[in-house]
């Protein structure tokens, strides 16, 4: 029984094998999930809550409701755990970057917020949303969506000191039980998952969010880090120059050129000198020679240049008057229908030229055409400085 006790030498032995096998799992571990560090998702983080922070602005105004976004939250999920997650049927609608920088970024909203969103882009109140999305619903939430990331865009524009431009979102339902758009999702298999807070009024309070593969995400971290680390570098050269220049030291006076004693001294002495290679007397300068212009043919006049630009034809167009509606109302067009605009009968009409106001006018009807007879202009300078 005794021989088969372990001594303590043994049991030291053993257990520091387990520490190390444990240690050297964790490593495996660490390398096989290459995710965003800390820095990196702090960085994502503000990048998220300055950009779509300045778009709730554009998405207030074109929904008539007040619009709130939290702080977004970053984090990484596996591509098959993210499958997992979205059991129920959502809205996705891809991004691409086009200019500044190259990647697509996944919105995911619920099919009942979608709905909320949809119904108030079509006049209504966002308290009775249809259940089924048709073309039309999701055409709207499209364009919601396009100016929100439109505006983000431009945030991101200002962060980033270049212009990126996005193209047209696109717009799916994403049911992944039955197949359907998951070829929106990122093919990569670690995402990084940023999650903010959506609220509308009082009709939306939800979670909205976004998709993008890991190696976007950290591109963005580093282009958004490169002009501060490109722009230190160069105080970093300039503070090298400066003091590589003043460590130059002036040659003593015995040192010195006899032929550019002088030059020095006069300088010194706050005389204006020119370098040469006379130290005594006059400095001997030569005059410039410029080439005789009188044999050539004068430019061509303003009044010539004018002239040349008078057959161009432009576009004249007489508006009648505006109005605004819904697309509700639009929907609810037929022939009959009656759009009242802003104009009381009698007033002038106006008259454009390239889209730019030049006139107004009356009414006239000539010969069975309409016609329009100018009743005050703009003078021919101002005109011409609108058309320019």
């Amino acid at each position: 029984m005794k021989d088969d006790m372990l001594s303590q030498d043994e049991i030291d032995a053993l257990l520091n094998e387990s520490d190390d096998e444990e240690v050297a799992e964790n490593v495996v571990n660490d390398e096989e999930q290459p995710g965003l560090s800390e820095v990196e998702k702090d960085t994502l983080g503000e990048i998220g809550n300055i950009s779509f922070g300045n778009s709730t602005t554009a998405l207030s105004a074109l929904l008539n409701q007040k619009v709130q976004i939290t702080t977004p939250e970053t984090t990484t999920i596996l591509r098959k755990e993210l499958e997992d997650t979205l059991t129920e049927p959502y809205v996705a609608v891809l991004v691409t970057y086009t200019s500044g920088i190259s990647g697509d970024n996944l919105l995911v909203l619920k099919v009942k917020d979608a709905a909320i969103i949809a119904d108030l882009m079509l006049g209504g109140d966002g308290t009775s949303p249809k259940e089924e999305l048709g073309d039309i619903h999701l055409s709207a939430v499209q364009e919601a969506m396009n100016q929100m990331m439109g505006s983000a865009a431009t945030s991101m524009s200002s962060m980033f000191r270049t212009r990126i431009d996005i193209s047209p979102p696109e717009i799916t339902m994403l049911d992944i039980d039955n197949k359907i758009g998951v070829d929106y999702i990122p093919t990569e298999d670690l995402l990084t998952k940023i999650s903010f807070r959506l609220k509308i009024g009082e009709v939306v309070d939800s979670e909205i969010m976004q998709l993008l593969p890991v190696d976007f995400s950290k591109g963005l971290v580093e282009q958004l880090m490169s002009p501060e680390n490109e722009q230190e570098q160069r105080n970093e050269n300039r503070s090298n120059s400066t003091a590589k220049y003043s460590d130059v030291k002036k040659p003593a006076a015995h040192e010195q050129n006899p032929e550019e004693t002088a030059s020095f001294s006069s300088a010194e002495n706050g005389k204006p000198q020119m370098l040469g290679r006379h130290s005594t007397g006059e400095s001997h300068a030569e005059s410039v020679e410029f080439e005789n212009f009188h044999n050539h043919h004068a430019a061509p006049s303003g009044r010539n240049n004018l002239d040349m630009l008078l057959d161009i034809p432009l576009n004249v167009t007489v508006e009648l008057g505006r109005t605004k509606r819904s697309i509700r109302e639009i929907l609810d067009l037929s022939s009959g229908s009656i759009l009242e605009l802003d104009k009381l009968a009698g007033e002038p009409v106006e008259i454009f030229v390239n889209e730019k106001l030049m006139a107004t006018g009356e009414v006239v009807v000539i010969d069975e055409n309409f016609g329009v007879r100018v009743t005050d202009i703009l003078s021919q300078q101002d005109r011409l400085k609108k058309l320019r």
